[in-house]
């Protein structure tokens, strides 16, 4: 379908536009979001005679977001999450999550669910980089640090690879488990165990000549 776009849109075009796109992708999100029109005679008109204003509108929203940025370029929010040994959390953080979260740490930021770019879940503990697109030609990026404790996020907000430090305390540790828990005198059973069968294969081989 064609469509003649009202605001920029990422690897798509700009305002004014007219680019193909699929059916769904335009019935389902570029037409009921306002974001296009249908690229028809009429359309073509209409946006043509509102060109003016329509540029004019979202260069207001692009200058409320540029100021909106402000507040938030930087900013590092910090989440604490119930997750396993191994760093895997017990469910992920959404991009719902980390709306709330911005908006927890910056009351005064206007920040929505639609803002805020995760390509996937965040599934595991540690920091990662989000992108926060607070109009479509203006964005930021965000440090989010998930943890299972306000210490740990405050390790990892040092540098501190806890991870790695957890992998190489819970191998010391297996290792000394395992040490500890071998049966006493095991390896020296074994070693006789051997010597007899030595012994006896000797006195055969003498008994033989």
């Amino acid at each position: 379908m064609d469509v003649i776009l009202l605001e920029r849109i990422e690897k798509l075009g700009h305002i004014g536009d007219v680019v193909a796109v699929k059916n769904g992708y335009a019935r389902n999100f570029l037409l009921p979001r306002k974001k296009a029109l249908r690229a028809n005679e009429a359309n073509r008109k209409i946006f043509e005679a509102n060109r003016a204003q329509i540029e004019a509108d979202n260069a207001a929203r692009r200058t409320d977001a540029e100021k909106e940025a402000e507040t938030i370029n930087g900013l590092t929010v910090t989440l604490i999450r119930q997750a396993s040994n191994t760093g895997h959390l017990y469910g992920s953080v959404s991009a719902r999550d980390l709306a709330e979260a911005i908006v927890e740490t910056k009351p005064e930021a206007k920040v929505a669910r639609n803002h805020v770019v995760l390509d996937r879940p965040i599934k595991s503990i540690g920091i990662s980089e989000v992108r926060v697109a607070l109009h479509p030609e203006v964005s930021v990026k965000i440090k989010v640090n998930v943890a299972r404790s306000p210490e740990e996020a405050e390790l990892q907000a040092e540098g501190v690879d806890v991870m790695n430090q957890m992998f190489e305390r819970d191998g010391a540790s297996f290792t000394e488990e395992y040490d500890a828990n071998a049966e006493p005198g095991l390896a020296t059973e074994a070693e006789e165990a051997v010597a007899d069968s030595e012994e006896t294969a000797e006195t055969n081989s003498e008994e033989s000549l």
